[in-house]
Protein backbone atom coordinates (compact mmCIF):
# COMPACT_ATOMS: atom_id res chain seq x y z
CA UNK A 1 0.00 0.00 0.00
CA UNK A 2 1.35 3.43 -0.91
CA UNK A 3 0.58 6.25 1.49
CA UNK A 4 1.29 9.95 1.13
CA UNK A 5 3.52 11.87 3.51
CA UNK A 6 2.08 14.99 5.11
CA UNK A 7 4.65 17.75 5.17
CA UNK A 8 6.11 20.72 3.32
CA UNK A 9 7.53 20.53 -0.19
CA UNK A 10 10.87 18.78 -0.29
CA UNK A 11 9.74 16.17 2.19
CA UNK A 12 6.57 14.75 0.70
CA UNK A 13 6.85 11.41 -1.04
CA UNK A 14 5.52 7.93 -1.12
CA UNK A 15 6.33 5.58 1.74
CA UNK A 16 5.67 1.92 1.38
CA UNK A 17 3.61 0.48 4.22
CA UNK A 18 2.90 -3.18 4.38
CA UNK A 19 0.57 -4.77 6.84
CA UNK A 20 -0.12 -8.33 5.78
CA UNK A 21 -1.60 -11.35 7.41
CA UNK A 22 -1.79 -14.94 6.25
CA UNK A 23 -1.85 -18.18 8.08
CA UNK A 24 -1.85 -16.43 11.44
CA UNK A 25 1.39 -14.53 10.81
CA UNK A 26 1.69 -10.80 10.27
CA UNK A 27 4.20 -8.38 8.86
CA UNK A 28 6.03 -6.66 11.70
CA UNK A 29 7.07 -3.91 11.50
CA UNK A 30 6.00 -1.36 8.91
CA UNK A 31 8.00 -1.81 5.72
CA UNK A 32 10.05 1.14 4.55
CA UNK A 33 11.63 0.98 1.13
CA UNK A 34 10.90 1.17 -2.56
CA UNK A 35 7.66 -0.28 -3.83
CA UNK A 36 8.14 -3.96 -4.70
CA UNK A 37 8.35 -4.74 -8.40
CA UNK A 38 6.09 -7.47 -9.76
CA UNK A 39 8.86 -9.97 -10.40
CA UNK A 40 9.53 -13.38 -8.87
CA UNK A 41 13.29 -12.84 -9.19
CA UNK A 42 15.36 -11.84 -6.19
CA UNK A 43 18.94 -10.73 -6.75
CA UNK A 44 20.65 -13.95 -5.72
CA UNK A 45 24.14 -12.54 -6.31
CA UNK A 46 23.58 -10.55 -3.12
CA UNK A 47 23.28 -12.94 -0.16
CA UNK A 48 19.84 -13.09 1.45
CA UNK A 49 19.72 -13.20 5.26
CA UNK A 50 18.73 -16.63 6.60
CA UNK A 51 15.06 -17.12 7.29
CA UNK A 52 15.51 -17.19 11.08
CA UNK A 53 17.00 -13.70 10.96
CA UNK A 54 14.27 -12.44 8.67
CA UNK A 55 11.71 -13.90 11.08
CA UNK A 56 13.47 -12.11 13.93
CA UNK A 57 12.84 -8.73 12.32
CA UNK A 58 9.36 -9.80 11.24
CA UNK A 59 9.94 -9.52 7.48
CA UNK A 60 10.34 -12.94 5.86
CA UNK A 61 9.39 -12.35 2.21
CA UNK A 62 12.66 -12.15 0.19
CA UNK A 63 11.07 -9.62 -2.18
CA UNK A 64 11.00 -7.10 0.68
CA UNK A 65 14.79 -7.32 0.88
CA UNK A 66 15.20 -6.60 -2.82
CA UNK A 67 15.39 -3.48 -4.98
CA UNK A 68 15.59 -4.76 -8.56
CA UNK A 69 14.71 -1.42 -10.14
CA UNK A 70 17.53 0.42 -8.36
CA UNK A 71 15.01 2.87 -6.90
CA UNK A 72 15.65 5.29 -4.06
CA UNK A 73 15.30 3.12 -0.96
CA UNK A 74 13.87 5.99 1.14
CA UNK A 75 12.24 8.34 -1.37
CA UNK A 76 11.11 10.75 1.36
CA UNK A 77 14.74 11.71 1.89
CA UNK A 78 15.32 12.41 -1.78
CA UNK A 79 18.90 12.82 -2.98
CA UNK A 80 20.18 12.62 0.61
CA UNK A 81 20.20 8.82 0.24
CA UNK A 82 23.01 9.06 -2.32
CA UNK A 83 25.21 10.69 0.33
CA UNK A 84 26.27 9.31 3.70
CA UNK A 85 23.49 7.18 5.22
CA UNK A 86 23.19 5.92 8.79
CA UNK A 87 20.87 2.93 9.13
CA UNK A 88 20.25 2.99 12.89
CA UNK A 89 18.73 -0.38 13.77
CA UNK A 90 19.97 -2.07 10.60
CA UNK A 91 18.94 -5.57 11.70
CA UNK A 92 19.90 -8.31 9.26
CA UNK A 93 20.42 -5.88 6.39
CA UNK A 94 17.02 -5.48 4.76
CA UNK A 95 17.63 -1.83 3.87
CA UNK A 96 21.35 -2.41 3.37
CA UNK A 97 20.63 -5.03 0.73
CA UNK A 98 18.34 -2.57 -1.05
CA UNK A 99 20.89 0.25 -0.76
CA UNK A 100 23.45 -2.01 -2.43
CA UNK A 101 21.11 -2.11 -5.44
CA UNK A 102 20.14 1.59 -5.33
CA UNK A 103 21.36 3.67 -8.26
CA UNK A 104 23.48 5.44 -7.21
CA UNK A 105 24.60 3.68 -4.06
CA UNK A 106 25.14 5.82 -0.96
CA UNK A 107 28.61 7.37 -0.87
CA UNK A 108 28.78 5.89 2.63
CA UNK A 109 26.53 3.45 4.44
CA UNK A 110 26.83 2.57 8.13
CA UNK A 111 24.53 0.03 9.75
CA UNK A 112 24.24 -0.08 13.53
CA UNK A 113 22.39 -2.68 15.58
CA UNK A 114 22.50 -4.20 19.07
CA UNK A 115 22.06 -7.78 17.82
CA UNK A 116 25.56 -9.21 17.47
CA UNK A 117 24.58 -12.13 15.26
CA UNK A 118 22.88 -10.00 12.64
CA UNK A 119 25.77 -7.51 12.56
CA UNK A 120 28.18 -10.41 12.13
CA UNK A 121 26.15 -11.79 9.23
CA UNK A 122 26.02 -8.38 7.52
CA UNK A 123 29.77 -7.85 7.92
CA UNK A 124 30.49 -11.27 6.44
CA UNK A 125 27.95 -11.20 3.60
CA UNK A 126 27.08 -7.61 2.65
CA UNK A 127 30.00 -5.37 3.64
CA UNK A 128 32.45 -7.10 1.23
CA UNK A 129 30.21 -6.15 -1.72
CA UNK A 130 30.86 -2.39 -1.42
CA UNK A 131 33.89 -0.78 0.24
CA UNK A 132 31.85 2.14 1.61
CA UNK A 133 29.48 -0.18 3.53
CA UNK A 134 30.15 -1.03 7.19
CA UNK A 135 28.23 -2.54 10.10
CA UNK A 136 28.84 -1.81 13.79
CA UNK A 137 27.59 -3.66 16.87
CA UNK A 138 26.04 -1.23 19.36
CA UNK A 139 26.63 -3.11 22.58
CA UNK A 140 23.75 -1.92 24.76
CA UNK A 141 21.42 -4.01 26.90
CA UNK A 142 18.23 -5.46 25.55
CA UNK A 143 16.48 -8.31 27.33
CA UNK A 144 15.81 -10.24 24.14
CA UNK A 145 18.48 -9.15 21.68
CA UNK A 146 21.54 -8.41 23.81
CA UNK A 147 21.06 -9.58 27.43
CA UNK A 148 24.78 -9.82 28.28
CA UNK A 149 25.47 -6.11 27.72
CA UNK A 150 25.75 -3.83 30.75
CA UNK A 151 25.31 -0.35 29.24
CA UNK A 152 21.79 0.99 28.92
CA UNK A 153 22.85 3.65 26.39
CA UNK A 154 26.03 4.54 24.52
CA UNK A 155 27.05 7.31 22.12
CA UNK A 156 26.74 6.43 18.47
CA UNK A 157 30.30 5.68 17.25
CA UNK A 158 30.43 8.46 14.66
CA UNK A 159 31.71 12.03 14.39
CA UNK A 160 29.49 15.07 14.53
CA UNK A 161 27.84 16.03 11.22
CA UNK A 162 28.84 12.72 9.63
CA UNK A 163 25.63 11.80 7.77
CA UNK A 164 23.31 13.29 5.19
CA UNK A 165 20.50 10.89 6.07
CA UNK A 166 19.54 8.91 9.16
CA UNK A 167 16.98 6.11 9.02
CA UNK A 168 15.81 4.66 12.34
CA UNK A 169 13.32 1.92 11.57
CA UNK A 170 11.86 0.13 14.62
CA UNK A 171 14.29 1.74 17.04
CA UNK A 172 12.27 4.36 18.91
CA UNK A 173 9.38 1.90 19.11
CA UNK A 174 11.59 -0.26 21.35
CA UNK A 175 13.44 2.09 23.71
CA UNK A 176 12.34 3.57 27.02
CA UNK A 177 11.80 7.31 27.41
CA UNK A 178 15.27 8.10 28.76
CA UNK A 179 16.91 6.21 25.91
CA UNK A 180 14.65 7.87 23.34
CA UNK A 181 15.86 11.30 24.51
CA UNK A 182 19.47 10.13 24.35
CA UNK A 183 19.24 8.67 20.86
CA UNK A 184 17.27 11.59 19.43
CA UNK A 185 20.17 13.78 20.56
CA UNK A 186 22.72 11.35 19.14
CA UNK A 187 20.94 11.25 15.78
CA UNK A 188 20.85 15.05 15.74
CA UNK A 189 24.56 15.17 16.58
CA UNK A 190 25.68 12.95 13.70
CA UNK A 191 23.27 14.52 11.17
CA UNK A 192 24.49 17.34 8.94
CA UNK A 193 22.66 20.67 9.18
CA UNK A 194 21.14 20.15 5.73
CA UNK A 195 20.37 16.48 6.35
CA UNK A 196 17.19 14.60 7.06
CA UNK A 197 16.02 11.81 9.33
CA UNK A 198 13.17 9.33 9.07
CA UNK A 199 12.09 7.24 12.08
CA UNK A 200 9.15 5.09 13.09
CA UNK A 201 7.21 5.64 16.33
CA UNK A 202 4.19 4.41 18.23
CA UNK A 203 2.23 7.46 19.42
CA UNK A 204 -0.70 8.22 21.71
CA UNK A 205 -2.30 11.31 23.25
CA UNK A 206 -1.71 11.41 27.00
CA UNK A 207 -4.30 14.11 27.67
CA UNK A 208 -7.10 11.59 28.39
CA UNK A 209 -4.88 10.02 31.09
CA UNK A 210 -4.82 12.52 34.00
CA UNK A 211 -2.98 10.10 36.28
CA UNK A 212 0.22 10.46 34.22
CA UNK A 213 2.88 12.71 35.71
CA UNK A 214 4.53 15.42 33.62
CA UNK A 215 7.63 13.24 33.40
CA UNK A 216 5.65 10.15 32.33
CA UNK A 217 5.26 10.24 28.57
CA UNK A 218 5.47 6.61 27.49
CA UNK A 219 3.34 3.48 27.75
CA UNK A 220 4.74 -0.06 27.85
CA UNK A 221 3.05 -3.36 27.03
CA UNK A 222 5.43 -5.84 28.69
CA UNK A 223 6.45 -5.66 32.35
CA UNK A 224 9.33 -8.12 31.87
CA UNK A 225 10.74 -6.41 28.79
CA UNK A 226 9.56 -2.79 28.45
CA UNK A 227 11.32 -2.53 25.09
CA UNK A 228 8.83 -5.00 23.56
CA UNK A 229 6.83 -1.99 22.37
CA UNK A 230 6.91 1.61 23.61
CA UNK A 231 4.22 4.19 22.84
CA UNK A 232 5.10 7.88 23.23
CA UNK A 233 2.94 10.95 23.76
CA UNK A 234 2.51 13.00 20.58
CA UNK A 235 3.18 16.35 22.26
CA UNK A 236 6.22 14.95 24.06
CA UNK A 237 7.72 13.87 20.74
CA UNK A 238 7.70 17.40 19.36
CA UNK A 239 9.21 18.79 22.57
CA UNK A 240 11.82 16.04 22.80
CA UNK A 241 12.81 16.55 19.18
CA UNK A 242 13.24 20.29 19.74
CA UNK A 243 15.34 19.62 22.83
CA UNK A 244 17.57 17.41 20.68
CA UNK A 245 17.84 20.09 17.99
CA UNK A 246 15.36 18.58 15.54
CA UNK A 247 12.09 19.76 13.99
CA UNK A 248 9.21 17.51 12.98
CA UNK A 249 8.82 18.25 9.27
CA UNK A 250 6.81 15.30 7.95
CA UNK A 251 4.56 12.49 9.06
CA UNK A 252 2.83 9.43 7.68
CA UNK A 253 0.04 8.17 9.97
CA UNK A 254 -0.24 4.43 10.56
CA UNK A 255 -2.26 2.20 8.27
CA UNK A 256 -3.60 0.38 11.36
CA UNK A 257 -4.65 2.64 14.23
CA UNK A 258 -1.98 2.97 16.89
CA UNK A 259 0.71 1.22 14.84
CA UNK A 260 3.82 2.69 13.21
CA UNK A 261 3.96 6.39 12.43
CA UNK A 262 6.76 7.41 10.08
CA UNK A 263 8.10 10.77 11.24
CA UNK A 264 10.45 13.04 9.29
CA UNK A 265 12.92 15.25 11.14
CA UNK A 266 15.29 18.01 10.06
CA UNK A 267 17.86 19.91 12.13
CA UNK A 268 16.44 23.09 13.64
CA UNK A 269 19.41 24.88 12.09
CA UNK A 270 17.97 24.20 8.65
CA UNK A 271 14.97 26.42 9.39
CA UNK A 272 12.47 23.93 7.92
CA UNK A 273 8.76 24.48 8.54
CA UNK A 274 7.38 22.27 11.33
CA UNK A 275 4.11 20.45 10.83
CA UNK A 276 1.22 19.59 13.10
CA UNK A 277 0.78 15.84 13.38
CA UNK A 278 -2.46 14.73 11.74
CA UNK A 279 -4.98 12.59 13.55
CA UNK A 280 -4.71 8.82 13.55
CA UNK A 281 -8.02 7.80 12.01
CA UNK A 282 -6.86 4.48 10.55
CA UNK A 283 -9.03 1.40 11.02
CA UNK A 284 -8.45 -0.76 14.07
CA UNK A 285 -6.52 -3.99 13.72
CA UNK A 286 -4.11 -6.35 15.46
CA UNK A 287 -0.41 -6.62 14.58
CA UNK A 288 1.34 -8.24 17.57
CA UNK A 289 5.12 -8.70 17.66
CA UNK A 290 6.46 -12.05 16.47
CA UNK A 291 6.76 -14.85 18.99
CA UNK A 292 10.06 -16.71 18.61
CA UNK A 293 10.74 -20.36 19.30
CA UNK A 294 14.31 -19.64 20.50
CA UNK A 295 15.86 -16.70 22.39
CA UNK A 296 16.46 -13.85 19.96
CA UNK A 297 20.07 -13.30 20.98
CA UNK A 298 21.02 -16.91 20.05
CA UNK A 299 20.12 -16.45 16.37
CA UNK A 300 23.30 -16.12 14.36
CA UNK A 301 25.49 -16.58 17.45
Amino acid sequence: MLVQVIGPAGFRGAVVGAVTASGGSSTWPLILGPAPVDSPDVHTEIPLPPEEMRALVGVIDPALFDNPSGANVVPDLGELTSGAVLDFGSGCGRLARQFLQQIPQPSRYAGVDLHAGMIRWCNENLAPLAPQFSFVHHDVYNAGFNPSATAAMLPLPFDNDAFDAVVAHSVFTHVVEEAALHYLSECARVLKDDGGMLATWFLFDKRPFPMLQAFQNALYINSKDPSNAVIFDRAWLRAAAAEAGLAVVGATPPSVRGFHWTIGFAPLAAGREEIVLPEDDAPFGSIPPPVLSVPAYTIGA
